[in-house]
């Protein structure tokens, strides 16, 4: 059985997430959608509520599974038996980060493959921190990812700006 692990934060997940892993799911026999559930960065969802998101946008997959772990990826792909990890790539500044991680993988772990897909052109533009900030803002971000997802945004924002002490959640679509 030919197992990867896609792993990401999916903070929220969208529409470039989801095509790699449903495209990556025509060539495996199980694809782990697998969330870290802490990232070194800040989240505007806990890992809970990103793995039922996940879970939801995968429910009519039957080889695509979503789990949460707490290790190092390649560690965690040795534990669940995985072949490789699959990564997103979405413009050319991310093939230099997934490069460089890819060969610290390699170094840690020489029996997982890293393999890089490329996200379907109409999603090249999407990312969770764009989709954060134009949601912040009140922006309509319901062609880039699902309905609950946006609906949970909407959810989340009003409830943070109803604390007037908080600064806000705001995250530049430069980071």
């Amino acid at each position: 059985m030919r197992k990867v692990v896609y792993p990401a934060s999916l903070d929220p997940i969208h529409y470039g997430h989801i095509d790699v892993a449903v495209r990556a799911a025509k060539i495996f026999d199980e694809v782990i959608v697998a969330i870290y559930d802490k990232p070194k960065k800040n989240v505007l969802f806990t890992v809970d509520e990103r793995v039922a998101f996940a879970q939801r946008a995968f429910k009519d997959h039957g080889n695509i599974q979503v789990a949460k772990y707490s290790v190092l990826t390649v560690n965690y792909a040795k534990e669940i038996g995985a072949m490789a990890l699959i990564r997103g790539l979405r413009v050319f500044s991310d093939f230099e980060l997934e490069f460089r991680m890819g060969l610290a993988n390699r170094k840690l772990a020489p029996e997982i493959e890293t393999i890089a897909m490329m996200t379907d052109e109409k999603h090249l533009y999407i990312s969770s921190s764009t989709i954060r900030e134009i949601a912040e803002l009140g922006g309509d971000v319901s062609g880039m990812t699902p309905d609950f997802v946006v609906e949970a945004l909407k959810k989340r924002f009003a409830e943070l700006n109803m604390d007037q002490s908080s600064p806000g959640y705001n995250i530049s679509i430069r980071d």
